[in-house]
Protein backbone atom coordinates (compact mmCIF):
# COMPACT_ATOMS: atom_id res chain seq x y z
CA UNK A 1 0.00 0.00 0.00
CA UNK A 2 1.29 3.47 -0.93
CA UNK A 3 1.31 6.03 1.89
CA UNK A 4 1.91 9.68 1.03
CA UNK A 5 3.70 12.01 3.41
CA UNK A 6 2.95 15.71 3.04
CA UNK A 7 5.14 18.50 4.35
CA UNK A 8 3.95 19.17 7.93
CA UNK A 9 3.72 22.48 9.72
CA UNK A 10 7.18 22.63 11.27
CA UNK A 11 6.13 25.19 13.84
CA UNK A 12 5.06 28.81 14.20
CA UNK A 13 2.61 28.59 11.28
CA UNK A 14 5.27 28.69 8.56
CA UNK A 15 3.78 28.33 5.08
CA UNK A 16 6.66 26.73 3.20
CA UNK A 17 10.13 25.22 3.42
CA UNK A 18 13.10 24.70 1.10
CA UNK A 19 14.58 21.24 0.66
CA UNK A 20 18.27 21.50 1.50
CA UNK A 21 19.10 17.88 0.71
CA UNK A 22 17.52 14.45 0.55
CA UNK A 23 19.06 11.75 2.71
CA UNK A 24 17.07 8.96 1.05
CA UNK A 25 16.25 7.97 -2.51
CA UNK A 26 13.61 5.82 -4.25
CA UNK A 27 14.22 2.19 -3.32
CA UNK A 28 15.64 2.92 0.13
CA UNK A 29 14.20 1.08 3.10
CA UNK A 30 13.50 3.45 5.99
CA UNK A 31 12.32 3.06 9.55
CA UNK A 32 10.11 5.20 11.75
CA UNK A 33 11.82 8.49 12.66
CA UNK A 34 14.75 7.94 10.32
CA UNK A 35 15.81 11.31 8.91
CA UNK A 36 14.48 11.70 5.37
CA UNK A 37 15.71 15.17 4.46
CA UNK A 38 16.99 18.47 5.72
CA UNK A 39 14.54 21.30 5.08
CA UNK A 40 15.10 24.99 5.69
CA UNK A 41 12.22 27.05 6.96
CA UNK A 42 12.22 30.81 7.27
CA UNK A 43 13.88 30.36 10.65
CA UNK A 44 15.93 27.16 10.90
CA UNK A 45 17.24 24.01 9.23
CA UNK A 46 15.14 21.07 10.42
CA UNK A 47 15.73 17.35 10.01
CA UNK A 48 12.50 15.78 8.78
CA UNK A 49 11.76 12.35 10.33
CA UNK A 50 9.97 9.50 8.59
CA UNK A 51 6.39 8.80 9.76
CA UNK A 52 6.46 5.23 8.38
CA UNK A 53 8.43 2.02 8.19
CA UNK A 54 8.62 1.17 4.51
CA UNK A 55 10.31 1.64 1.15
CA UNK A 56 10.66 5.03 -0.52
CA UNK A 57 8.77 4.84 -3.81
CA UNK A 58 8.77 8.45 -4.99
CA UNK A 59 10.14 11.90 -4.15
CA UNK A 60 7.82 14.73 -5.17
CA UNK A 61 10.42 17.51 -5.14
CA UNK A 62 14.12 17.90 -5.82
CA UNK A 63 16.74 19.41 -3.54
CA UNK A 64 16.58 23.19 -3.73
CA UNK A 65 12.84 23.28 -4.38
CA UNK A 66 10.41 25.26 -2.24
CA UNK A 67 7.49 23.15 -0.97
CA UNK A 68 4.31 24.50 0.57
CA UNK A 69 3.04 23.09 3.86
CA UNK A 70 0.56 20.32 3.06
CA UNK A 71 2.02 19.61 -0.39
CA UNK A 72 3.03 15.99 -1.24
CA UNK A 73 6.64 15.36 -0.30
CA UNK A 74 7.40 11.63 -0.44
CA UNK A 75 5.60 8.31 -1.08
CA UNK A 76 6.21 5.09 0.83
CA UNK A 77 5.42 1.50 -0.06
CA UNK A 78 4.47 0.44 3.47
CA UNK A 79 3.44 -3.15 2.76
CA UNK A 80 6.57 -3.73 0.73
CA UNK A 81 8.88 -2.96 3.60
CA UNK A 82 8.80 -6.52 4.92
CA UNK A 83 9.52 -8.18 1.59
CA UNK A 84 12.34 -5.80 0.75
CA UNK A 85 14.80 -7.29 3.20
CA UNK A 86 16.25 -10.72 2.70
CA UNK A 87 16.40 -11.37 6.44
CA UNK A 88 13.16 -12.67 7.95
CA UNK A 89 11.32 -10.32 10.29
CA UNK A 90 9.28 -11.57 13.21
CA UNK A 91 5.57 -10.90 12.80
CA UNK A 92 4.36 -8.17 15.13
CA UNK A 93 1.33 -8.71 17.37
CA UNK A 94 -1.97 -7.53 15.97
CA UNK A 95 -2.28 -4.65 18.44
CA UNK A 96 1.25 -3.44 17.64
CA UNK A 97 0.56 -3.61 13.92
CA UNK A 98 -2.59 -1.58 14.32
CA UNK A 99 -0.66 1.05 16.26
CA UNK A 100 2.06 1.27 13.60
CA UNK A 101 -0.49 1.85 10.84
CA UNK A 102 -1.63 5.04 12.52
CA UNK A 103 0.68 7.79 11.19
CA UNK A 104 2.14 9.96 13.94
CA UNK A 105 1.70 13.71 14.17
CA UNK A 106 4.93 15.33 12.97
CA UNK A 107 4.20 18.93 13.94
CA UNK A 108 7.44 20.24 15.43
CA UNK A 109 10.06 17.50 15.66
CA UNK A 110 8.03 14.50 14.78
CA UNK A 111 6.86 11.16 15.97
CA UNK A 112 7.73 9.45 19.19
CA UNK A 113 9.93 6.47 18.34
CA UNK A 114 8.12 3.16 18.49
CA UNK A 115 10.19 1.04 16.15
CA UNK A 116 13.47 -0.44 17.23
CA UNK A 117 16.55 -1.18 15.24
CA UNK A 118 18.93 0.98 13.26
CA UNK A 119 17.90 2.65 9.99
CA UNK A 120 18.34 0.22 7.10
CA UNK A 121 19.24 1.08 3.56
CA UNK A 122 18.80 -1.11 0.53
CA UNK A 123 21.29 -0.88 -2.31
CA UNK A 124 19.75 1.15 -5.10
CA UNK A 125 18.98 -0.79 -8.25
CA UNK A 126 19.49 2.02 -10.73
CA UNK A 127 21.84 0.26 -13.08
CA UNK A 128 24.60 2.68 -12.28
CA UNK A 129 28.01 1.63 -11.07
CA UNK A 130 29.10 2.26 -7.49
CA UNK A 131 30.10 5.87 -6.80
CA UNK A 132 33.87 6.10 -6.91
CA UNK A 133 36.34 8.94 -7.20
CA UNK A 134 37.38 10.11 -10.64
CA UNK A 135 40.28 7.88 -11.73
CA UNK A 136 41.96 10.80 -13.48
CA UNK A 137 42.16 12.59 -10.13
CA UNK A 138 43.61 9.51 -8.45
CA UNK A 139 46.23 9.04 -11.16
CA UNK A 140 47.24 12.70 -11.20
CA UNK A 141 47.67 12.94 -7.44
CA UNK A 142 50.43 11.39 -5.31
CA UNK A 143 49.38 7.91 -4.22
CA UNK A 144 50.17 8.70 -0.60
CA UNK A 145 47.75 11.64 -0.69
CA UNK A 146 44.64 10.28 -2.36
CA UNK A 147 43.87 6.73 -1.23
CA UNK A 148 42.07 4.21 -3.37
CA UNK A 149 38.39 3.71 -2.72
CA UNK A 150 38.01 0.24 -1.20
CA UNK A 151 36.40 -2.37 -3.40
CA UNK A 152 34.04 -3.27 -0.57
CA UNK A 153 31.98 -0.09 -1.11
CA UNK A 154 28.51 -1.20 -2.08
CA UNK A 155 26.72 0.27 -5.05
CA UNK A 156 24.55 3.22 -4.17
CA UNK A 157 25.75 3.48 -0.53
CA UNK A 158 26.42 6.96 0.84
CA UNK A 159 29.45 7.31 3.16
CA UNK A 160 28.43 7.27 6.80
CA UNK A 161 28.43 10.85 8.11
CA UNK A 162 26.09 13.45 9.58
CA UNK A 163 24.52 16.23 7.46
CA UNK A 164 26.65 19.01 9.03
CA UNK A 165 29.83 17.05 8.28
CA UNK A 166 28.76 16.51 4.66
CA UNK A 167 27.98 20.21 4.32
CA UNK A 168 31.36 21.09 5.86
CA UNK A 169 33.18 18.78 3.44
CA UNK A 170 31.31 20.36 0.54
CA UNK A 171 32.35 23.85 1.67
CA UNK A 172 36.00 22.75 1.77
CA UNK A 173 35.74 21.03 -1.61
CA UNK A 174 36.61 17.65 -0.09
CA UNK A 175 35.24 14.46 -1.66
CA UNK A 176 33.58 12.65 1.24
CA UNK A 177 33.99 9.28 -0.53
CA UNK A 178 37.77 9.66 -0.37
CA UNK A 179 37.55 10.50 3.33
CA UNK A 180 35.45 7.36 3.84
CA UNK A 181 38.21 5.34 2.22
CA UNK A 182 40.56 6.45 4.98
CA UNK A 183 38.30 6.05 8.02
CA UNK A 184 36.74 2.70 7.06
CA UNK A 185 33.32 1.70 8.36
CA UNK A 186 33.02 4.20 11.20
CA UNK A 187 31.06 7.46 10.96
CA UNK A 188 33.03 10.31 9.37
CA UNK A 189 33.60 13.27 11.70
CA UNK A 190 34.46 16.92 11.12
CA UNK A 191 37.98 16.17 12.36
CA UNK A 192 38.35 13.49 9.66
CA UNK A 193 37.42 16.00 6.98
CA UNK A 194 39.85 18.58 8.36
CA UNK A 195 42.64 16.00 8.61
CA UNK A 196 42.06 14.93 5.02
CA UNK A 197 42.04 18.54 3.78
CA UNK A 198 45.32 19.14 5.62
CA UNK A 199 46.87 15.99 4.14
CA UNK A 200 46.28 17.13 0.60
CA UNK A 201 48.27 20.25 1.37
CA UNK A 202 45.46 22.77 1.67
CA UNK A 203 42.69 23.01 -0.82
CA UNK A 204 44.42 25.68 -2.88
CA UNK A 205 47.24 23.24 -3.76
CA UNK A 206 45.13 20.10 -3.96
CA UNK A 207 43.90 18.66 -7.27
CA UNK A 208 40.27 19.31 -8.09
CA UNK A 209 37.94 16.76 -6.55
CA UNK A 210 35.39 15.02 -8.73
CA UNK A 211 31.78 15.29 -7.66
CA UNK A 212 30.39 11.91 -6.70
CA UNK A 213 26.87 11.27 -8.06
CA UNK A 214 24.27 10.88 -5.35
CA UNK A 215 20.60 10.00 -5.28
CA UNK A 216 19.53 13.64 -5.50
CA UNK A 217 21.27 16.98 -6.01
CA UNK A 218 22.03 19.10 -2.99
CA UNK A 219 21.80 22.84 -2.60
CA UNK A 220 25.19 24.58 -2.85
CA UNK A 221 26.30 26.03 0.45
CA UNK A 222 27.85 29.04 -1.28
CA UNK A 223 27.35 30.45 -4.73
CA UNK A 224 30.43 30.06 -6.92
CA UNK A 225 31.08 32.47 -9.79
CA UNK A 226 31.66 30.92 -13.21
CA UNK A 227 34.87 32.20 -14.86
CA UNK A 228 34.05 34.97 -17.31
CA UNK A 229 30.78 35.99 -15.67
CA UNK A 230 30.48 39.55 -14.38
CA UNK A 231 27.99 38.83 -11.63
CA UNK A 232 26.70 36.04 -9.41
CA UNK A 233 23.01 35.53 -8.67
CA UNK A 234 22.13 33.96 -5.31
CA UNK A 235 18.56 32.79 -4.65
CA UNK A 236 16.89 34.60 -1.74
CA UNK A 237 15.43 31.90 0.48
CA UNK A 238 15.32 30.52 3.99
CA UNK A 239 16.70 32.64 6.81
CA UNK A 240 17.92 35.39 4.49
CA UNK A 241 14.45 35.78 2.95
CA UNK A 242 12.75 35.80 6.35
CA UNK A 243 15.26 38.26 7.84
CA UNK A 244 14.87 40.67 4.93
CA UNK A 245 11.07 40.64 5.18
CA UNK A 246 11.16 41.03 8.97
CA UNK A 247 13.62 43.94 8.88
CA UNK A 248 11.61 45.79 6.21
CA UNK A 249 8.42 45.25 8.21
CA UNK A 250 10.08 46.48 11.41
CA UNK A 251 11.77 49.50 9.84
CA UNK A 252 8.57 50.74 8.18
CA UNK A 253 6.16 49.86 11.00
CA UNK A 254 7.87 50.82 14.27
CA UNK A 255 9.32 54.35 14.51
CA UNK A 256 12.91 53.68 15.54
CA UNK A 257 14.89 55.90 17.87
CA UNK A 258 18.50 55.11 18.87
CA UNK A 259 20.35 56.51 21.85
CA UNK A 260 24.04 56.01 22.67
CA UNK A 261 25.97 55.98 25.94
CA UNK A 262 29.68 55.36 26.58
CA UNK A 263 30.34 53.46 29.78
CA UNK A 264 33.42 52.91 31.94
CA UNK A 265 33.34 49.11 32.39
CA UNK A 266 36.68 48.75 34.16
CA UNK A 267 34.98 47.45 37.32
CA UNK A 268 32.96 44.93 35.28
CA UNK A 269 36.10 43.64 33.53
CA UNK A 270 37.79 43.26 36.93
CA UNK A 271 34.74 41.34 38.16
CA UNK A 272 34.88 39.03 35.14
CA UNK A 273 38.58 38.37 35.76
CA UNK A 274 37.86 37.47 39.39
CA UNK A 275 34.96 35.18 38.44
CA UNK A 276 37.09 33.37 35.86
CA UNK A 277 39.77 32.80 38.53
CA UNK A 278 37.20 31.15 40.80
CA UNK A 279 37.58 27.38 40.41
CA UNK A 280 33.97 26.77 41.37
CA UNK A 281 32.93 28.77 38.28
CA UNK A 282 35.50 27.35 35.88
CA UNK A 283 32.87 25.41 33.91
CA UNK A 284 30.90 28.59 33.12
CA UNK A 285 32.09 30.93 30.37
CA UNK A 286 31.38 34.29 31.97
CA UNK A 287 32.21 37.24 29.72
CA UNK A 288 31.07 40.83 29.12
CA UNK A 289 27.97 39.72 27.18
CA UNK A 290 26.76 37.64 30.11
CA UNK A 291 27.17 40.53 32.56
CA UNK A 292 25.38 42.86 30.14
CA UNK A 293 22.56 40.30 29.83
CA UNK A 294 22.14 40.23 33.61
CA UNK A 295 22.20 44.03 33.78
CA UNK A 296 19.55 44.21 31.02
CA UNK A 297 17.24 41.83 32.89
CA UNK A 298 17.54 43.94 36.05
CA UNK A 299 17.02 47.21 34.18
CA UNK A 300 13.92 45.90 32.36
CA UNK A 301 12.17 45.40 35.68
CA UNK A 302 12.37 49.19 36.17
CA UNK A 303 11.43 50.14 32.60
CA UNK A 304 8.82 47.55 31.48
CA UNK A 305 7.95 49.49 28.33
CA UNK A 306 11.14 48.17 26.72
CA UNK A 307 9.95 44.63 27.42
CA UNK A 308 6.61 45.16 25.68
CA UNK A 309 5.03 44.71 22.25
CA UNK A 310 2.53 46.68 20.18
CA UNK A 311 -0.63 44.71 19.33
CA UNK A 312 -2.11 46.62 16.40
CA UNK A 313 -5.11 44.32 15.94
CA UNK A 314 -6.21 44.56 19.58
CA UNK A 315 -5.21 48.18 20.01
CA UNK A 316 -3.17 47.28 23.09
CA UNK A 317 0.35 47.38 24.45
CA UNK A 318 1.23 43.96 25.88
CA UNK A 319 3.68 43.85 28.80
CA UNK A 320 4.99 40.35 29.62
CA UNK A 321 5.87 39.64 33.25
CA UNK A 322 8.95 37.70 32.15
CA UNK A 323 12.03 38.33 29.98
CA UNK A 324 12.71 36.07 27.00
CA UNK A 325 16.09 37.51 26.07
CA UNK A 326 17.03 37.33 22.39
CA UNK A 327 20.73 37.05 21.51
CA UNK A 328 21.48 37.99 17.90
CA UNK A 329 23.79 35.45 16.24
CA UNK A 330 25.51 35.83 12.87
CA UNK A 331 25.62 32.43 11.16
CA UNK A 332 26.55 31.23 7.68
CA UNK A 333 22.84 31.09 6.88
CA UNK A 334 22.20 34.66 8.00
CA UNK A 335 21.24 36.54 11.14
CA UNK A 336 19.09 34.70 13.67
CA UNK A 337 17.87 35.79 17.11
CA UNK A 338 17.22 32.77 19.36
CA UNK A 339 15.87 33.52 22.83
CA UNK A 340 16.77 32.50 26.38
CA UNK A 341 13.48 31.72 28.10
CA UNK A 342 12.87 33.38 31.50
CA UNK A 343 16.33 34.95 31.48
CA UNK A 344 15.27 37.28 34.30
CA UNK A 345 15.02 34.29 36.64
CA UNK A 346 18.60 33.11 35.95
CA UNK A 347 21.79 33.66 37.91
CA UNK A 348 24.96 34.83 36.16
CA UNK A 349 26.38 31.26 35.82
CA UNK A 350 23.03 30.04 34.46
CA UNK A 351 22.97 32.87 31.93
CA UNK A 352 26.53 32.00 30.91
CA UNK A 353 25.53 28.39 30.27
CA UNK A 354 22.43 29.46 28.36
CA UNK A 355 24.41 31.84 26.11
CA UNK A 356 27.04 29.15 25.43
CA UNK A 357 24.39 26.57 24.52
CA UNK A 358 22.51 29.03 22.34
CA UNK A 359 25.68 30.01 20.46
CA UNK A 360 26.80 26.42 19.91
CA UNK A 361 23.39 25.43 18.58
CA UNK A 362 23.26 28.43 16.25
CA UNK A 363 26.69 27.63 14.79
CA UNK A 364 25.62 24.10 13.86
CA UNK A 365 22.41 25.38 12.26
CA UNK A 366 20.22 23.32 14.60
CA UNK A 367 18.33 26.14 16.27
CA UNK A 368 14.67 25.11 16.36
CA UNK A 369 11.81 27.37 15.22
CA UNK A 370 10.51 27.45 18.80
CA UNK A 371 13.82 28.95 20.02
CA UNK A 372 13.56 31.70 17.39
CA UNK A 373 10.09 32.89 18.39
CA UNK A 374 8.69 34.88 21.26
CA UNK A 375 11.62 37.04 22.38
CA UNK A 376 10.66 40.12 24.40
CA UNK A 377 13.95 42.09 24.23
CA UNK A 378 17.20 41.48 22.33
CA UNK A 379 20.95 42.06 22.60
CA UNK A 380 23.34 42.16 19.65
CA UNK A 381 27.06 41.94 20.41
CA UNK A 382 28.72 44.03 17.70
CA UNK A 383 31.85 44.31 19.84
CA UNK A 384 33.04 40.88 18.68
CA UNK A 385 33.59 42.48 15.24
CA UNK A 386 35.57 45.38 16.72
CA UNK A 387 32.66 47.81 16.26
CA UNK A 388 31.95 50.48 18.88
CA UNK A 389 28.38 51.56 18.10
CA UNK A 390 25.53 51.21 15.61
CA UNK A 391 21.79 51.60 15.07
CA UNK A 392 20.30 48.10 15.41
CA UNK A 393 16.89 47.39 13.88
CA UNK A 394 14.19 46.06 16.19
CA UNK A 395 13.16 42.43 15.77
CA UNK A 396 9.43 42.42 14.85
CA UNK A 397 7.24 42.26 17.94
CA UNK A 398 9.84 43.77 20.27
CA UNK A 399 10.18 47.33 21.48
CA UNK A 400 13.88 47.37 22.34
CA UNK A 401 17.28 46.03 21.21
CA UNK A 402 20.67 46.85 22.74
CA UNK A 403 23.91 46.79 20.73
CA UNK A 404 27.00 46.11 22.85
CA UNK A 405 30.19 47.66 21.50
CA UNK A 406 33.81 46.62 21.82
CA UNK A 407 35.70 47.11 25.11
CA UNK A 408 38.61 49.48 24.50
CA UNK A 409 41.28 51.00 26.76
CA UNK A 410 41.26 54.78 26.31
CA UNK A 411 41.92 57.95 28.30
CA UNK A 412 38.93 58.90 30.45
CA UNK A 413 38.23 61.19 33.35
CA UNK A 414 38.33 59.16 36.58
CA UNK A 415 38.11 60.72 40.05
CA UNK A 416 39.22 64.12 38.81
CA UNK A 417 42.17 62.82 36.78
CA UNK A 418 42.83 61.39 33.32
CA UNK A 419 43.43 57.63 33.40
CA UNK A 420 43.40 54.68 31.00
CA UNK A 421 40.03 53.03 31.50
CA UNK A 422 38.19 50.21 29.76
CA UNK A 423 35.28 51.74 27.86
CA UNK A 424 32.22 50.36 26.08
CA UNK A 425 29.48 52.07 24.06
CA UNK A 426 25.86 50.97 24.41
CA UNK A 427 23.44 51.62 21.52
CA UNK A 428 19.74 51.25 22.31
CA UNK A 429 17.08 51.26 19.59
CA UNK A 430 13.47 51.38 20.74
CA UNK A 431 9.93 51.68 19.40
CA UNK A 432 8.86 55.28 19.99
CA UNK A 433 5.18 54.26 19.92
CA UNK A 434 5.71 52.43 23.22
CA UNK A 435 8.83 53.97 24.76
CA UNK A 436 9.46 57.68 25.05
CA UNK A 437 12.91 59.22 25.19
CA UNK A 438 12.98 59.54 28.98
CA UNK A 439 12.21 55.87 29.55
CA UNK A 440 14.82 54.82 27.00
CA UNK A 441 17.40 57.04 28.69
CA UNK A 442 16.55 55.62 32.14
CA UNK A 443 17.03 52.07 30.86
CA UNK A 444 20.44 52.81 29.34
CA UNK A 445 21.48 54.63 32.53
CA UNK A 446 20.43 51.65 34.69
CA UNK A 447 22.45 49.24 32.55
CA UNK A 448 25.41 51.61 32.56
CA UNK A 449 25.28 52.04 36.36
CA UNK A 450 25.54 48.27 36.85
CA UNK A 451 28.42 47.96 34.37
CA UNK A 452 30.27 50.89 35.97
CA UNK A 453 29.70 49.61 39.49
CA UNK A 454 28.43 45.97 39.57
CA UNK A 455 27.52 46.33 43.25
CA UNK A 456 24.57 48.52 42.23
CA UNK A 457 22.83 45.33 41.11
CA UNK A 458 22.20 44.73 44.80
CA UNK A 459 19.87 47.72 44.79
CA UNK A 460 17.67 46.35 41.99
CA UNK A 461 15.24 43.50 41.84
Amino acid sequence: MIEQFRLPDLGEGLAEADIVQWLVAPGDTVTLNQTLAEVETAKAVVELPSPFDGIVSNLHAEAGATVAVGAPLIDFDVEGAESADTAPVAEAPAEDAAEEKSPPNLVGYGAAPSAGGRPARRARRTGRSAPVADTAVLEAAPHDVLPEVPATTQAGERPRSTPPVRAYAKRLGVDIVLVAAEVGDRVITRADVEAYAERVGGLSDAPAMATVPTSAPTVPVTAMATPGERETRIPIRGVRKHTAAAMVQSAFTAPHVTTFHTVDVTATMDLIENLRADRSLSEHRIGPLVIVAKAVCLALSRTPGLNSRWDEAAGEIVQPHYVDLGIAAATERGLIVPSIRDADQMTVPELADAVSALTATARTGKTSPAELAGGTFSITNIGVFGIDAGTPILPPGQSGILAVGAVRRQPWEYRGEIALRQMMTLSLSFDHRIVDGAEGARFVKDVADILEEPGRAMLMR
